[in-house]
């Protein structure tokens, strides 16, 4: 409901931004591993969705973002049957809300980019389910643990999803400092909000690179 109510607050051009901005937490988790030849996804096409994405809201941007994910769409994958391991599970539901944000364009509206955005935090948490149920040690879980303890009880959650929903307060906060017309890409305050969803998405990087190699 708290995020329903934010979304709620911001303009209809800033509730776009707010998704793409979700879409963007996940950027380096779906670039930084090879794909499966079999599957025939084009590497560029997914760069291209994540940077129309953050492009200034328009007719054109809309356009380009819609033909790049028809495009995406011809991939083998799309009609093939697939066993992903865990890390593939998470490129493959990234690739969902992809697909996800293009029904936005033509549907905008605070139910769209709330589908996003929670798409974004069930990732986060699913995430926290898999640390938690391997049979290995995080190597950063003194470092996670400490920080849900600063959060004096503010959190009920695991490390990465307290740590999605902190970037996503953060973003939200600081949308309405940001031009109508410009792109995320196209302000300071639009590439420092990037600048910190990549950061977590390196986090998250770090961690199914983990997950990879402990055969969880």
């Amino acid at each position: 409901m708290v995020r329903i109510e934010r979304l709620a607050d911001l303009k209809p051009v800033h509730r776009r931004q707010a998704a793409a901005l979700a879409l963007w937490r996940w950027r380096a988790p779906i670039l930084a591993f090879e794909w499966d030849a079999e599957w025939g996804v084009d590497q560029s096409v997914l760069e291209s969705l994540f940077r129309m994405a953050a492009a200034p809201v328009g007719e054109p941007s809309d356009r380009a973002y819609l033909q790049a994910m028809a495009e995406l769409c011809t991939a083998p994958l799309f009609t093939s049957e697939v066993d992903p391991d865990a890390v593939q599970l998470f490129r493959l539901e990234t690739i969902s809300n992809l697909l996800t944000f293009g029904e936005l364009l033509d549907r905008p509206g605070v139910d769209g980019a709330e589908r996003v955005i929670e798409a974004s935090a069930g990732l986060a948490n699913y995430l926290d389910g898999l640390v938690e149920g391997s049979l290995y040690p995080h190597p950063s879980e003194a470092a996670h643990r400490q920080y849900l303890a600063d959060l004096a009880g503010r959190s009920s959650e695991g490390y990465f999803a307290a740590r999605h929903f902190a970037v996503e307060i953060a973003c939200h906060g600081a949308l309405g400092a940001l031009p109508d017309s410009a792109g995320l890409l196209d302000s300071s305050i639009g590439r420092e909000l990037l600048a910190l969803c990549e950061d977590l998405g390196q986090e998250l990087v770090t961690t199914m690179q983990w997950l990879r190699t402990t055969g969880h």
